[in-house]
């Protein structure tokens, strides 16, 4: 009898070694080998490459390929809608991945009672929930229907037998963690366990058309966790976002075939489950204080849609031989560089100062267009002397001091006038070109220090 060949595969990165170590090459990860099974040759299975020969075989001209408008299944939720591109594609696979509790299966079982509502049969197939508890579940959220199956599996040969008998129109597995092939020898979870059930889901989505949701463990960095590879194969990937303590979830897509990857959705969770937020703005200025030094509005754009938020400073002398800096919500780097062009052109000695950072709500801001509003923000809370609660700023912050354009700067200010703002400061190379909303001023400004003389009375 022939000898069984096995080989370790590291269990964060997929990196495979004929023999075991203690530190994986490929990420630098301890502890991570786990020995497997080498299939042979003529086991290995080819299901992903072959599971997308759907049209002819040979090659042909681009300009030959038929194209079609895509069809998408819209949901009652405008924001998932739009983090998806317009609505879920169909034969698209997508990935969604984020922390424990923090809603990932009960915003898709509110998702698969609104499409089995409109007549799609959905199947929702848990491994990690019995079909009573998904029922108790169901019951709290108001989302039990005819049309939607559930169906508590671990074995995916099984899952795929029901899918094809079935057919329905949208599936959901939950999660791609518990799910195993039996013909892989590694646990469920591992490496190969999770490549090759995405493959065959891979395969099914892309051959009868159907939408596939799967829901992916995150790691304590807050990455999905299994290999890299997981989040090349699908056609998109999501992620549910915030703190189980507080109400408000961002999903983002990070990354999606079918439409921009900078969109955010805004939900809050409630007793019956979560609801979209039509106008995040005014939820993240409703506690915005007046009157109080360090805080400055900027309207950034995340995605298409423009989302004013309060970024927040707090100045204080140091107590260290080192001063800290610390930031929530925007770049750590960022902020060192900002405090340094303070510094530098505008006078401002804050090389013995504490600084500390925050943007109000949750919100992750990483666009240049929140620079100028984290500057003034510092300064603000420096020199102790509040902004305007009807001013908002925008504006790239360069190392020689100048404020550069942003792009899209009609849509922020539009933002702005319609929740009550009087002024905006922006960058001079901005004005001209688009129309004024009614009762704003627009302030262009080309320095930091005219952007600090007209925020802060020539601070």
């Amino acid at each position: 009898m022939a000898k069984k060949k096995t080989k370790f595969v590291c269990q964060d990165c997929g990196y495979e070694s004929p023999k075991w170590m203690g530190k994986c090459p490929g990420c630098g990860a301890w502890n991570t080998f786990v020995e497997e099974l080498a299939p042979s040759v003529s086991n290995r299975r080819l299901t992903f490459a072959t599971g997308l020969q759907t049209e002819a075989a040979k090659p042909r001209p681009i300009t030959d390929v038929e194209t079609k408008q895509e069809v998408r299944i819209t949901t009652d939720y405008q924001e998932l809608n739009r983090v998806l591109g317009g609505g879920i594609v169909d034969g698209s696979l997508v990935l969604i991945g984020g922390d424990p509790g923090i809603g990932k299966s009960t915003l898709l079982l509110q998702v698969s009672a609104q499409l089995a509502q409109h007549n799609y049969q959905v199947l929702y197939i848990s491994g990690e929930e019995s079909p009573k508890q998904i029922r108790l579940r169901a019951d709290r959220l108001d989302a039990a229907s005819n049309n939607l199956y559930v169906y508590s599996e671990t074995d995916l040969q099984r899952i795929v037998q029901y899918i094809e008998d079935m057919n329905p129109a949208f599936v959901v597995i939950d999660s791609i963690q518990t799910i195993y092939m039996p013909d892989v020898t590694s646990a469920p979870g591992s490496v190969s366990q999770v490549r090759e059930c995405t493959a065959e889901l891979m395969k099914i989505a892309k051959t009868k058309g159907i939408p596939i949701f799967i829901v992916g463990h995150v790691t304590k960095e807050g990455n999905i966790a299994g290999p890299r590879l997981l989040e090349h194969m699908v056609d998109t990937v999501l992620y549910f976002e915030g703190e189980r303590h507080h109400t408000y979830r961002i999903l983002r897509a990070v990354k999606n075939r079918f439409g921009s990857t900078n969109e955010m959705g805004i939900f809050e969770m409630k007793e019956l489950g979560l609801e979209e937020v039509l106008n995040p703005s005014e939820i993240f200025l409703e506690e915005r204080p007046v009157g109080v030094a360090g805080s400055t509005v900027v309207a950034s754009m995340e995605g298409t849609r423009p989302v004013l938020v309060e970024v927040q400073a707090l100045i204080s002398p140091t107590s260290f031989g080192n001063p800290r800096r610390m930031a929530t919500g925007v770049d750590h780097n960022r902020v060192s560089l900002i405090m340094a062009v303070l510094e530098k052109r505008a006078g401002l000695l804050l090389q013995n100062q504490d600084a500390y950072l925050k943007v109000a709500g949750g919100i992750k801001l990483d666009e240049p267009a929140v620079d100028l509003a984290v500057a003034v923000s510092i300064a603000s809370s420096f020199r102790d002397k509040p902004t305007s609660p009807v001013d908002a700023v925008i504006g790239e912050v360069g190392l020689t001091g100048e404020i550069r354009r942003v792009s899209r700067i009609e849509q922020r200010v539009q933002e702005a006038a319609k929740l009550g703002f009087k002024r905006v400061i922006m960058p001079s190379k901005n004005l001209g070109g688009w129309n004024i909303p009614e009762g704003i001023e627009v302030v262009g400004v080309s320095n930091i220090g005219e952007a600090l003389r007209h925020t802060l009375g020539g601070a």
